[in-house]
């Protein structure tokens, strides 16, 4: 007990001083033991404070303060209404309580028999919000998932989390819940847990070890923290696709150095070697960046507030047949869009009107995507939606709820990303919260302008509580602006940039039509390859670049006219997103452009826009050097106002490439 001593803290750490790092254990059935095992292997000395928040019986008197401190030489009390919290002790939560980290003491609300109540999830995500990254989550055995959504708080907040190892707990559900995150930090029996709780409190703060190197001759052998820093985003952005120089740096930053905590890692050139070595870690570090943390309702005023003041207006006004087209952007693991899903549904029901209702729901990360996609979701979320809603929209499985059809049906998953994807069109409203706060200036402009670009002239647009319109301010009038509800009075005309800003290259993610199909990335040098084709070509330019695999990787200038989003999958394949007169003809061009190494054209197409009026078009396709062994392929758009005199380009005949194509199919 206390064998171990922590080093340079011997003496421990005096009782007025602040904790260095706030360290919440989660237990539930079968902890009892972990527990005992856990404060075994732990020091007596390591300035850290201990909080225990097991699921008592309020009927019956605890005894585990008697018996933790068999185990501890630590102080074991039980906590009473605003106890200053002080390092290298263990504070217990009494029977029939929920407690709550606040500044420096603990505090406790009565227990309500007759809801569910979660007090491991409200205290790890009171301690988060408090110790951020000094905040360390351990969960232990026990049923159920209680921890689950508290976890997620203390990863978006940068601190550390351990689960106790599902074949070593007495009860796995709660361990494996917090594991099927994805963001446990460490997976261990739980007697090796305390150590490695040691080796995190007592690690040395990685910025200083990453930027201070002392000796001159370690300057010269170590790489710059710059270079080791665009060497770990370049790695990112091969891997996946995704730029995080548009991220902020301080964002960033916290996540590499978390990552580095994790792994014991002291410098940025040194975990720049570890990912070159490691490519789970790579996955890891990406899926991080990207912050997976939401919740079903979250902001429950805002939403509150949405929904009586444009969700039950904009049913109202619609008729039976019409539809209603909603994107939810950056949706994380889905349960926003299910959020909006069910508000909707209770309003065809309560105004007697059923619309169609298609939700766009999107998101950067695949995994998020499929998570989103099997609406599966922990007992947890009970905490969040009302009994009425849960019977209504989900069922019962295990440890979990499921998404019924009826709320899964009304919703596409597809993963895209908003700062270099097209934006769907013509939606009566769109939905992006606490995604662009991430976003450097720039970035931010340009993926509101695409939001913008999104919606019908007069929908609305709900952002996050931090984020703002900033310079399209004045294309909106606020319909609640301290929860950032928007009406767009002024659409935007020219939403996808031609060229992007600074970075390590253009790399667009797309969202394929079949699972097997793989994302592509097209470095900024092809763009420009593909904007110089077309340039030679036309002015104004109007095309897009198409893959080998006949999907969209980048847009040119007002493309959007010419392009149709259709219900079902969402895909980038330009079988998807052309209008169904303009497909067989594309099709054929891409194919004789891409054989014969030319440039051709179509006769004179008509097709509808989105306006219901009949347009005159002809298409031209123009091969571009390959790059990095894709065959990339620019498709423009000339739009005919009269029948045009004949082209210079070649002429082809349809009807025959398409028979010929179909004879090599």
């Amino acid at each position: 007990m206390c064998s171990k001593q922590v080093p340079g803290l011997h003496g421990g750490v005096p009782a007025a001083e602040s904790p260095a790092h706030v360290v919440a254990i989660g237990a539930s059935a079968g902890g009892l033991e972990a527990l005992e095992k856990l404060f075994d292997g732990l020091a007596c000395d390591s300035g850290a404070t201990f909080v225990v928040i097991q699921h008592l019986s309020p009927d019956h008197k605890s005894m585990m303060a008697n018996l933790l401190s068999r185990h501890t030489a630590m102080p074991v009390v039980m906590v009473e209404q605003d106890m200053p919290i002080e390092p290298n002790r263990v504070y217990l939560i009494p029977p029939g309580s929920i407690m709550h980290m606040g500044e420096g003491k603990l505090t406790l609300t009565p227990k309500n028999p007759r809801t569910l109540t979660l007090p491991i999830d409200v205290f790890f995500k009171s301690v988060a919000q408090h110790y951020g990254e000094h905040s360390v989550g351990v969960v232990l055995s026990g049923t159920g998932s209680d921890g689950t959504r508290g976890a997620s708080a203390i990863n978006d907040a940068g601190g550390f989390l351990i689960a106790q190892a599902p074949e070593d707990a007495k009860f796995d559900g709660m361990p494996r819940s917090i594991i099927a995150t994805g963001l446990v930090d460490a997976i261990l029996p739980v007697g090796e847990i305390g150590a490695r709780v040691l080796a995190h409190i007592t690690n040395q703060p990685i910025v200083q070890a990453a930027v201070a190197l002392e000796e001159p001759a370690a300057r010269a052998l170590a790489m710059s923290p710059e270079a080791a820093l665009n060497g770990i985003l370049r790695l990112l952005l091969q891997l996946g696709g995704i730029d995080f120089q548009e991220y902020k740096t301080g964002t960033v930053m916290r996540r590499i150095e978390r990552r580095m905590n994790v792994r014991q890692v002291i410098s940025l050139d040194a975990y720049l070697e570890l990912l070159g070595n490691d490519r789970n870690e790579v996955l890891v570090l990406r899926r991080e960046m990207l912050i997976p943390v939401t919740s079903f309702f979250r902001d429950s005023e805002a939403f509150e507030i949405l929904g009586r003041q444009i969700i039950e207006p904009m049913v109202a006004r619609k008729q039976g047949g019409d539809t209603i087209r909603v994107w939810a952007a950056a949706v994380s693991t889905g349960e926003e869009a299910y959020s909006l899903a069910m508000m909707f549904l209770e309003a065809f029901d309560q105004l007697k009107r059923w619309p169609a209702l298609k939700i766009f729901a999107t998101d950067v990360e695949q995994q998020n995507v499929e998570f989103a996609g099997a609406g599966t979701y922990p007992e947890s979320i009970a905490a969040e939606v009302s009994p009425q809603q849960l019977e209504r929209f989900f069922v019962k499985r295990g440890n979990g709820f499921v998404v019924k059809n009826e709320l899964r049906q009304c919703i596409v998953f597809a993963r895209h990303n908003m700062l270099s994807d097209p934006p769907f069109t013509r939606m009566d409203l769109v939905v992006c919260r606490n995604a662009l706060i991430y976003f450097k200036a720039q970035a931010q402009e340009r993926a509101l302008r695409r939001l913008q670009y999104a919606l019908l002239p007069r929908a609305f647009l709900f952002l996050g509580s931090s984020e703002s319109l900033a310079e399209l301010q004045k294309d909106f009038t606020p319909i609640s602006a301290k929860h950032k509800i928007w009406q767009m009075l002024k659409p935007l005309s020219q939403p996808l940039d031609v060229v992007k800003g600074s970075g390590y290259g253009y790399s667009p993610t797309l969202a394929s039509s079949s699972a097997s199909s793989r994302s592509t990335r097209v470095q900024h040098t092809a763009v420009e390859q593909g904007f110089a084709a077309l340039l030679h070509a036309f002015a104004p330019p109007a095309a897009i670049l198409i893959n080998a695999r006949q999907e969209l990787v980048h847009s040119y200038g007002a493309v959007a006219r010419f392009l149709q989003l259709r219900e079902g999958h969402a895909s980038l394949d330009i079988n998807r997103i052309l209008p169904e007169p303009l497909v067989p003809v594309a099709v054929a061009l891409l194919f004789k452009s891409g054989r014969e190494t030319v440039s051709v054209s179509s006769d004179r197409l008509r097709f509808t826009n989105h306006e219901g009026q009949v347009e005159h078009v002809r298409l031209s396709a123009w091969p571009v050097e390959e790059f990095e062994g894709e065959r990339l392929t620019l498709l423009a758009f000339e739009q005919l106002q009269a029948p045009a005199a004949a082209e210079a380009i070649t002429a082809i005949d349809v009807d025959s490439e398409t028979a010929e194509r179909m004879e090599l199919l």
